[in-house]
């Protein structure tokens, strides 16, 4: 712990301060870039960016925790922003957690069938695909003002959800929640990608994820403690009454964020500035296609298979049905912040192409197996989950600054997508046969994966 909060070495201090006083004579060698004769290689080039003048680690002019020793350290990763998009994302995700294991009650008491219980699962993902694109052209001059609106329409949306309405009403409380999660979403993500700078991108993309996976856990757990004589609608309301702590933090969010660069008198949308479009490459095209195929995956397992299959096929309740669901989150959670770490060690593309194949099987085991089995397929559910994140690592690699908010939304719409038409399409199936479809997954996941891989040996 006294490496992490004490001064920094006087011999690298020193260095630091050489580099400042050579560029402030002239030298060719800019601020914070290394000096052949110093030695100094890009990681260390990558720190002295972050480095004030008295040593200590600055983001946007604030002093954080001072730097020291090797690799990645907590200095570069807990800014006061990073801070309250991890708090806004963890309140904001107990609406998700809570949600399948109240599906088998919901389709009961609207007398639902399957289509329309895959229709309201996968209402969410269908709003936020449509959403996607709008939402990236709006917070592009407009990134507060998303984060104000994304709570709002959130309570709107859960509110509507629990109001004890028929289809229409269930579908439109959750493509509310759907929008509101999207604004969110790629709100959290830009701001992570345009400001988050250095060697800890993937990192600072994990514990963002890792902050969300435990108000998922939150929901889920919540809803297996609560009386199950409650109603699904009073148990759930009550599941995700933690949304109010994003409304409390939304003040300190605000002000972290970086001033606006922009004039006053900005539009609504974002438009063409003229210049020529960002080159889609094959690594893009890649990260794009591997988002979407675990979305997929990932949706049809929770929104559809792992409920419906717990409730129908094993008899279980409730509790039953969030203890698998907690089994898949908790591995994630424990898994969600090694992986960004190892991630940014050996690059994001090659933990991509196994996260997809733990993904692939998973789904074998859990849309085919018996209890048993399931219970495995949850772990390795959990564990591929870890890397969620990871794509849009490589998808930022192949994006120019300027067009990283367009190109988080593009990749949202197929991530969206994914997330809609992974339970709807399980709904149309049926329970019965839910299990083939979750066979059709694996192959694009496979073979995402495969191309990955093959890019990374070559």
């Amino acid at each position: 712990m006294a490496g992490l909060y004490g001064n920094a070495p006087v011999t690298r201090r020193s260095r630091h301060l050489n580099t400042r006083k050579r560029y402030a004579n002239g030298d060719r060698h800019e601020e914070g870039h290394p000096d052949p004769e110093d030695g100094e290689d890009d990681v260390e080039a990558q720190r002295h960016r972050h480095l004030g003048p008295g040593g200590e680690d600055v983001t946007h002019g604030k002093p954080l925790l001072r730097y020291h020793g090797p690799g990645i350290t907590i200095s570069g990763l807990v800014t006061p922003l990073i801070a309250f998009l991890c708090v806004m994302a963890f309140s904001g995700t107990f609406s998700i957690g809570a949600f399948p294991a109240v599906l088998p009650e919901l389709g009961r008491s609207g007398a639902l069938v399957d289509w329309q219980l895959g229709a309201v699962a996968g209402a969410f993902g269908f709003a936020r695909m449509l959403a996607d694109v709008p939402v990236g052209l709006f917070l592009t001059h407009h990134l507060r003002r998303a984060f104000v609106l994304a709570p709002l329409l959130l309570v709107a949306g859960i509110l509507c959800l629990t109001s004890g309405g028929g289809l229409p009403v269930l579908l439109l409380g959750r493509m509310l929640m759907g929008v509101g999660h999207a604004l969110a979403m790629i709100a959290g993500l830009s701001s992570i990608l345009r400001f988050q700078t250095g060697l800890a991108l993937a990192s600072a993309l994990n514990a963002y994820e890792f902050s969300a996976m435990l108000g998922i856990l939150g929901g889920t757990v919540t809803l297996a403690v609560l009386p199950a004589r409650l109603s699904w609608n009073v148990a759930y309301l009550l599941a995700c009454t933690p949304q109010l702590l994003a409304l409390g933090a939304l003040p300190w969010l605000l002000a972290a964020l970086p001033p606006d660069e922009t004039p006053a008198a900005r539009p609504l949308f974002a438009r063409g500035s003229g210049a020529a479009p960002a080159p889609l490459t094959a690594r893009a095209v890649l990260a794009v296609s591997a988002g979407g195929a675990v979305a997929v995956a990932y949706a049809t397992l929770e929104q559809f298979v792992i409920p419906v299959r717990s409730s129908r096929e094993f008899g279980l309740a409730r509790a039953g049905v969030a203890q698998l669901l907690m089994t898949a989150q908790l591995t994630d959670i424990l898994a969600l912040l090694p992986v960004g770490v190892f991630a940014d060690r050996r690059g994001p593309a090659p933990v991509v192409g196994a996260v997809l194949l733990v993904m692939a099987a998973a789904s074998l085991l859990i849309g085919f197996g018996a209890l048993p089995f399931v219970a495995v397929g949850c772990v390795l559910y959990g564990l591929s989950m870890a890397g969620w994140m990871l794509p849009l690592g490589v998808l930022r690699a192949e994006t120019p600054p300027d067009r990283v908010a367009w190109r988080t939304a593009l990749y949202r719409v197929f991530v969206d997508g994914g997330m809609f038409l992974g339970p709807f399409l399980a709904g149309l199936v049926g329970a019965a046969h839910v299990g083939l479809l979750t066979l059709g997954w694996t192959v694009p996941l496979v073979v995402v994966a495969a191309l990955l891989l093959a890019r990374r040996a070559r």
